[in-house]
């Protein structure tokens, strides 16, 4: 066999071997995106609801990227269209204000039945986890309860949502660790005030005086993220009860909502 005839054969096999596999991760990504995910935005996610069309046009872009570049799969739990759209929607909502953000500190998400306290326990102590991001041998996951993630965006009334929540930690650790003061995102001379804000505002979670979930009290990395699914759920009364904490929180996520 000549050496040309031979080095055309070896050529040969790996471009067939690179076209099978970018078509292979081509099929992975839109079956990651469902046909209809516009539709479902529109029926499902509030705060899409309320965007302008150039702003919905963007919004939809920015999940569909997201799905074709971070992996959602279940255990013991079937992963639908639908949790794919509200997971995704989950991590355009925080990070809407900046533009073409990416979450580099993300790869996968599994999706639970439920809480998953059995599997992974904080700092020693059992109780319901219905979301947490990755450390350690889990960094670059998130784990989120399946249930957990529909209920945040179908009670149109409440001001909890756990994957905004994740999200927001997420965001949080984007300048090396989720302490609660997205440096990032502040400029220095913003920062005292914020941690004045969240110093009064846990001191009256602590006195029984404020709307905003207790476990905001736990520290600033849970404050932080509690206070922004209040936010980003109900945000007029956000703007009614605590004015400080929303001006500061827009001025965190680049957006003005009510």
């Amino acid at each position: 066999m000549e050496p040309g005839y031979f080095l055309g054969i070896v050529v040969l096999i790996v471009v067939l071997v690179i076209w099978r596999r970018k078509s292979k991760q081509r099929a992975r990504k839109e079956l990651a995106v469902p046909s209809n995910y516009i539709e479902l935005l529109a029926q499902t996610v509030p705060y899409y609801q309320r965007l302008s069309d150039p702003e919905k046009s963007r919004f939809a872009a920015q999940v569909k990227s997201f799905l074709e570049t971070v992996n959602i799969e279940g255990v013991r739990t079937s992963v639908e269209p639908l949790d794919r759209i509200l997971v995704a929607a989950a991590s355009v909502i925080p990070s809407f204000g900046f533009q073409d953000w990416k979450y580099f500190n993300l790869t996968n998400i599994i999706l639970y039945p439920g809480a998953f306290d059995e599997e992974y326990r904080l700092d020693g102590e059992r109780r319901p986890i219905a979301g947490m991001v990755g450390s350690g041998a889990l960094n670059g996951q998130m784990l989120l309860s399946r249930p957990a993630v529909r209920a945040g965006f179908f009670d149109i009334h409440g001001k909890h949502n756990t994957a905004v929540h994740e999200f927001v930690h997420l965001l949080d650790k984007a300048d090396g660790i989720v302490d609660g003061v997205p440096e990032k995102f502040l400029r220095h001379t913003q920062t005292e005030e914020w941690e004045q804000i969240v110093a009064h505002e846990i001191e009256m979670i602590d006195q029984g005086e404020s709307d905003i979930n207790p476990y905001g009290a736990t520290n600033h990395g849970e404050f932080l993220a509690v206070a922004s699914e209040y936010f980003f759920q109900q945000p007029e009364r956000m703007k009614e009860n605590h004015p400080d904490l929303f001006r500061m929180l827009s001025l965190i996520f680049h957006q003005q909502l009510a």
